[in-house]
């Protein structure tokens, strides 16, 4: 708890500072007076002033968001020898790249971490391939257990080579949403002949990243090998003889290929009848068979039924090393924030005209609940965390909404259309829509972050 307190303070502290730091820097730059920069709404909690500027300094008490006020005649009296310094007196240009510098500034941070997170580098599950689902779009293309992903193409583009399974899911991830065509060159081991499958993504139901989507395009898992990892006292595996180390070979006559396959047979036949399953087992050199009576588990919310030998089936799956030189790190981190970003945006859209379910809405909970469990992982996990809500923090910020960064820069447009400033009527009605669109969002966010950890 206190991992997740600390982890999700220190990314809004860290967030919001460089957000509130880009618009203080260019409004220096533009030879704006600015009066505060803060950390924070509330009391403060550290606050110290700037002989050389004036300007002071804030950490207050409530971390979930900040601001820099600068001086402007439109909030407060200024002097005449001090209205050159006003905001509201700059060119309609500098006003423009002052309030865009906060939501830059985040995406500027994103392609620092992710670029960061390449060069430093990090382990994880190969390319290849556990049996996809019957019905897939991976099973159906000619995907079988244990392949190899080598390369990938994405609407007709050169081929590229895939370096791991998050890779491999991220390539596809992006494809279907963009609606691109998808080959894939794989192949059964080191030594054999490529093939090359093509993807059918105008197939998917839908085509929002989750578990659903991961299944429906037959992504399940890094293949592991069919073998029983450790055993529960007193389980049904246990009870029936099966022991750690052992490898099935098959269970009711259906030979298992990979672990997770094995896994899934396991509840979809426990939880279709009481009947004992034949495992047949190799064990030191011999093919032993036995006889094992799932645990039936009753579906919760409408699931379905499952089963369990209270056993951890599968393998170790293959690791490699991904770690990136400066430039290619650099390159990819740039690719990686603009996929990002371009991902958000649609996302936003589908769910603006009902293709896609509010429930993607998350609010500081979950945030919260993902910043302790990535910094649980590991420093190069809590800087991938760092740069996703960096993009989606930069994202949200320049949607034309009047209460946003992206509000103001749509009345700049405005103004640099028309030669004239929007008028006091239509700004009070389009800040009021602004607010109450912002508090329907956080009510949504809210409501899902009950629903994700308590429901």
């Amino acid at each position: 708890m206190l991992l997740t307190v600390v982890s999700f303070i220190v990314a809004l502290g860290i967030l919001i500072a460089v957000h509130e730091w880009g618009h203080y820097r260019v409004a220096v730059a533009c030879g704006v007076k600015v009066l505060r920069y803060s950390i924070g709404f509330g009391r403060p909690l550290l606050r110290w002033t700037s002989k050389k500027s004036g300007t002071e300094y804030v950490i207050a008490a409530l971390p979930l968001g900040g601001y820099v006020r600068m001086l402007d005649e439109r909030e407060a009296e200024v002097s005449p020898e001090e209205r050159h310094l006003a905001f509201n007196n700059q060119p309609l240009r500098a006003r423009t790249a002052i309030v865009a510098a906060g939501p830059i500034a985040n995406l500027v941070l994103a392609v620092a971490l992710l670029t960061a997170v390449n060069w430093m580098g990090q382990s994880e599950p190969a390319a290849r391939l556990a049996a996809p689902p019957a019905g897939s779009i991976l099973q159906t293309a000619g995907v079988q257990s244990g392949d190899w992903v080598r390369r990938i193409a994405k609407g007709g583009q050169d081929w590229e080579t895939v370096t791991s399974l998050s890779n491999l899911r991220w390539a596809i991830t992006t494809a279907a949403i963009e609606g691109e065509s998808v080959e894939l060159e794989v192949a059964a081991d080191g030594n054999a002949a490529p093939r090359v499958l093509k993807l059918d993504l105008g197939s998917l139901a839908q085509k929002e990243p989750d578990a659903a989507f991961m299944k429906q395009l037959g992504l399940v898992g890094a293949w592991t090998s069919p073998v029983v990892d450790d055993v529960v006292k007193g389980g049904p595996a246990d009870q029936a003889g099966v022991r750690k180390g052992d490898w099935v070979q098959s269970l009711n006559g259906k030979p298992a290929s990979d672990g997770l396959q094995l896994l899934d047979m396991i509840r979809q036949l426990g939880a279709a009848g009481a009947e004992p399953q034949i495992w047949v087992v190799q064990r030191n050199g011999r093919t032993l068979q036995l006889q094992v009576r799932p645990e039936r588990v009753d579906g919760k919310n409408g699931q379905p039924s499952t089963a369990r030998v209270n056993a951890y089936i599968g393998g170790q799956p293959a690791m490699v090393e991904v770690r990136l030189g400066p430039w290619d790190g650099l390159a990819a981190g740039v690719k990686k924030t603009w996929e990002l970003s371009s991902m958000t945006l649609r996302m936003m859209g589908r769910m603006l005209i009902g293709q896609a379910s509010l429930k993607n809405i998350s609010g500081p909970l979950t945030i919260a609940d993902y910043a302790g469990k990535s910094a649980s992982m590991g420093l190069v996990q809590y800087l991938s965390f760092l740069a996703l809500i960096s993009i989606s923090l930069g994202v949200l910020n320049l949607l034309p909404l009047p209460v946003l960064d992206g509000g103001h820069l749509m009345y700049y447009l405005w103004e640099g259309v028309t030669g004239r400033n929007v008028s006091d009527v239509w700004a009070q009605r389009l800040q009021r829509a602004g607010v109450a669109v912002i508090l329907l969002m956080m009510s949504v966010a809210f409501f899902n972050d009950i629903n994700r950890l308590w429901g």
